[in-house]
């Protein structure tokens, strides 16, 4: 009885120890990460700042937080970028009114002044489509020199910017990681879908030129300039500001405007871009959502008097 017991144990101690040393043999399964790490391009300023157009030395932040898909994640750094190199497409639309043509200087300064390093592209948008007139270069000079005047012309207006916009995305793939932005002269009139301000915000340009923005972290600053479409007439030049503020919203830039008429200069607009460049840090923050696809990004601080800017949500591939 206890020589059957004892073969019997035997035979199980042997088939354990087989399965033992073939458990062994397997390789380990590869453990998932649980969290990654996301930075985005973000301003900080005062309301005091943004009311006088001037920063100070320094600002109290306070307190930053950190919200994906309305969950809380974990900063790791914040550092500041404002001497940093930055990738620049100069778009604009060549439909625009004569009266442009006198604001190739104050872009052409701006282009000049960025800092050390930068590459600048200079593109020319016409019937939806984007033509090359500079390719990126480092040579701030020649893409300033490269700036010409815009025909004027309303036979391809009212297309939008928005198709070229998004064509331009794709050459920031080949860039460097780093500062990257669009600066978008344009009315922004896409009919597309319609006229009235909520079908050109829908349309499928500007939805398309916001996903491909998000996916290669384009900031884009728009200035609204009208055509011959939508100079002094409201529903429309209110249709095409509402696309541009759309596309600078949501990617983390801002659009500027002076009322429904061309702006009188640029000069302003330029200042502003320039505060909040300087102004720019990289946050870099631990991420608890691994599923591919599109994350919605809020960054606060307890003070309430600071504002904060940054794009509105990214891509995760």
């Amino acid at each position: 009885m206890l020589r059957s017991y004892l073969s019997k144990m035997a035979v199980v101690c042997c088939v354990l120890g087989a399965a033992a040393l073939l458990a062994s043999a397997q390789p380990p399964e590869e453990t998932k990460p649980l969290v990654r790490t996301v930075t985005i391009p973000i301003s900080i300023f005062t309301r005091q700042e943004l009311k006088e157009k001037k920063v100070d030395e320094i600002i109290d932040a306070a307190e930053l937080s950190v919200m994906e898909d309305k969950e809380s994640q974990q900063i790791l750094s914040l550092r500041s970028t404002n001497d940093a190199p930055i990738t620049l497409a100069v778009l604009i639309q060549d439909e625009l009114v004569s009266s442009f043509n006198l604001q190739l200087k104050p872009i052409g300064d701006f282009i000049r002044q960025l800092p050390e390093g930068s590459r600048v592209m200079v593109g020319y948008l016409r019937g939806g489509s984007m033509g090359t007139r500079q390719r990126f270069t480092t040579d701030l000079s020649k893409a300033a020199d490269s700036l010409r005047i815009v025909s004027g012309s309303v036979a391809t207006a009212g297309t939008g910017p928005y198709g070229g916009v998004a064509t331009t995305m794709k050459r920031f793939e080949a860039m460097p990681a780093g500062r990257r932005a669009i600066l978008l002269v344009s009315d922004g009139f896409d009919v597309t879908e319609g006229e009235a301000p909520g079908s050109v915000l829908h349309a499928p340009d500007l939805e398309r030129a916001i996903s491909r923005a998000q996916r290669t972290g384009v900031a884009v600053y728009s200035f609204y300039f009208p055509t011959g479409l939508t100079e002094n007439l409201g529903v429309r030049s209110i249709a095409g500001q509402a696309g541009l503020d759309r596309l600078s919203y949501e990617t983390g830039g801002r659009s500027y405007s002076q009322g429904s008429g061309a702006p009188v200069t640029l000069t302003p607009f330029f200042d502003d871009i320039n505060m909040a460049l300087k102004r720019q840090f990289s946050l870099t923050y631990l991420s608890t959502h691994m599923k591919k696809g599109y994350h919605r990004v809020e960054v606060k601080s307890s003070n309430p008097e600071v504002t904060i800017r940054h794009p509105q949500g990214y891509y995760y591939r």
